[in-house]
């Protein structure tokens, strides 16, 4: 038996408001009346655990709040990217690169978010060259201007962090 969620989504949207309003006390109380009644909700999980991370730095509760996400609501793009940052600010990139991996198959998912977390995840592990082509990814994918202006800066970056740590030249002259 389906479950209705319309109550829940109103005390959602109600939590989504207070965030933005800033009202974070009280969004979190929201959030945990939420679960407090259906403790599969996952769109709370999601808010909840971005809370935690960006409002409170408890990264701990944080990600056992993204998990639980990911658990009950994995159609709910949003998880995606919230969760990538988080483990992208942390370095764990092995989880990071199956999350992606993972969220290119979920409906509705915006792909070039995705690919740039890919470049940004390979950039910050120097691998320039698969950085920049999973920015051109997100280039193609995209069609916000504003979006695609910021790949290029991605790939321009990157490719003057190339030449940066390049290997140093043996110093003779061509052709002595």
């Amino acid at each position: 038996m389906k479950i209705d969620n319309s109550k829940y989504d109103d005390m959602f949207f109600q939590a989504d408001q207070q965030i933005k309003d800033n009202q974070i006390t009280q969004a979190i109380k929201t959030l945990e009346a939420i679960i407090e009644e259906n403790d599969e909700y996952g769109r709370a999980y999601n808010h909840l655990g971005w809370v935690y991370e960006t409002k409170y730095r408890s990264y701990e509760e944080a990600e056992e709040c993204y998990k639980k996400a990911l658990k009950f609501s994995p159609e709910y793009t949003p998880i995606y990217l919230n969760y990538a940052y988080f483990l992208s600010n942390q370095h764990r990139f092995k989880e990071l690169e199956a999350l992606l991996d993972k969220a290119l198959h979920v409906s509705g998912i915006y792909k070039p978010s995705i690919y740039n977390e890919y470049g940004i995840m390979y950039e910050l592990s120097e691998r320039f060259d698969l950085a920049i082509d999973y920015y051109k990814k997100a280039i193609f994918s995209c069609t916000d201007n504003n979006n695609i202006k910021t790949y290029q800066d991605s790939i321009e970056r990157c490719n003057q962090k190339k030449q940066l740590f390049a290997p140093p030249h043996s110093g003779g002259r061509a052709g002595e």
